[in-house]
C-alpha cells in the first residue's frame, strides 16, 4: 500500500509536469511554476528556515484535499538535529523534517495513505515555491513506525507514511540543472 501512496504522489506531480505545451521553461503562469519546476533537492546547505515560511509550508499541508474531507493526517515538525539525524543521516543544521502520519497502520488504509500523499506533495511544493529545497522520503517509515513513534510524539493510532525534508539549498541550483530526466509525455499519456 505504501507503494500505492508513493505512486499516487508521483502520478499527481507527473501529470502536472507533462501537460502538452507546458514545458517547465515555457510556462509563465505563476501558479504552475512550482509544479512544473520542482525537483528533489540533494544539495542542502546550512541555514535556518524562517518560522513564517515554515508556517506557510505546514498550512499548505493542512489545506491539502482528502477523501470526504476527513483530513486523517498529523504533521510532526522535527527541528532537533539529533533526532533528525536518527531519521535522515545527512541532514545539515537548519534542515527541518516534516513527518506526515495518518490514521491506521500506514499500510492498509488506502484512502488515508493517499490523503497523506496529497498532503506530502502540498508540503513539498510549498517549500519549493518559497525558495527552499525539499525532498520526499519514504524509506525511513518502517524504522520510524517501529522505534521512533514515541520520540516523535506521533498520536496513538497514527503511523508515519512519508516525510518531507526542507532546507536551504545551494544558490543557482534549479529544476533544469538538478532534476533527473523525465519521460516524454507521448510515452506515458493515453487519450481515448
Amino acid at each position: 500500500m505504501k507503494k500505492f501512496a508513493i505512486s499516487a504522489v508521483v502520478l499527481c506531480v507527473f501529470c502536472f509536469s507533462v501537460m502538452p505545451a507546458l514545458d517547465a521553461q515555457e510556462s509563465n503562469n505563476p501558479g504552475l511554476r512550482p509544479i512544473l519546476n520542482h525537483y528533489a533537492a540533494h544539495n542542502f546547505v546550512t541555514g535556518a528556515i524562517l518560522r513564517a515560511d515554515l508556517d506557510l509550508i505546514l498550512h499548505a499541508g493542512v489545506r491539502a484535499p482528502s477523501a470526504n474531507n476527513r483530513q486523517p493526517w498529523q504533521f510532526t515538525v522535527v527541528q532537533s538535529q539529533s533526532l533528525a539525524k536518527k531519521i535522515v543521516s545527512n541532514v545539515v543544521d537548519g534542515n527541518v523534517l516534516i513527518v506526515i502520519s495518518t490514521v491506521g497502520d500506514g499500510k492498509t488504509n488506502g484512502s488515508a495513505i493517499l490523503d497523506g500523499a496529497l498532503a506530502t506533495e502540498s508540503i513539498y511544493l510549498a517549500a519549493q515555491a518559497l525558495g527552499y529545497g525539499s525532498r520526499i522520503y519514504t524509506g525511513p517509515m518502517d524504522a520510524i513506525n517501529r522505534s521512533l513513534k514515541s520520540d516523535l510524539g506521533l498520536p496513538s493510532g497514527y503511523s508515519a507514511v512519508a516525510l518531507v525534508r526542507v532546507g536551504r539549498i545551494q544558490a543557482g541550483v534549479d529544476a533544469v540543472s538538478a532534476a533527473s530526466s523525465r519521460k516524454d509525455a507521448g510515452a506515458v499519456v493515453n487519450y481515448k
